[in-house]
């Protein structure tokens, strides 16, 4: 990536850190999962209502580092109105890229979360980046058992 790339992505990743998307939490019984990432002590606390098989809205809650809040911000922002199976589909997508591997971006437009796509060179932050996806899939995982 160019340096001028890299410039941008801190400028997205930042701008969800300090102004989250999303923030805040659902009551009426929406989804509760809570999920923490105990090596560097982030919490989120993420909110889901879902209704007839789509994510009708999602908010999150927590403290930790800029790259798990921005991405937690970032997955509700990409998440919000798609059908569970989407949002699953999105989040292996998410997950690939982490990981460094090939991703399809052709299906969905990945928008500011193609700005995570650096944290892949830090093995110690994917579960920062992850942590809110991980959450996702848990609460939808739980809806489908219901």
């Amino acid at each position: 990536m160019s340096s001028n790339l890299d410039q941008l992505y801190r400028q997205v990743i930042m701008d969800h850190y300090k102004n989250p998307r999303n923030k805040g939490i659902l009551e009426d019984g929406a989804l509760n999962i809570n999920m923490n990432n105990p090596t560097c002590g982030d919490r989120i606390q993420l909110t889901l209502k879902v209704e007839d098989g789509k994510i009708e809205s999602a908010k999150f809650d927590g403290e930790g580092c800029s790259i798990s809040l921005a991405s937690a911000s970032m997955m509700t922002q990409a998440v919000k109105g798609l059908p569970v199976e989407d949002a699953l589909k999105l989040a292996k997508i998410f997950y690939d890229m982490m990981l460094g591997n090939d991703y399809d971006d052709e299906s969905y437009d990945l928008g500011d979360i193609e700005a995570l796509q650096g944290v892949s060179k830090f093995p110690a932050r994917i579960k920062c980046a992850t942590l809110a996806w991980k959450a996702m899939e848990q609460g939808v995982g739980k809806q489908e058992e219901e």
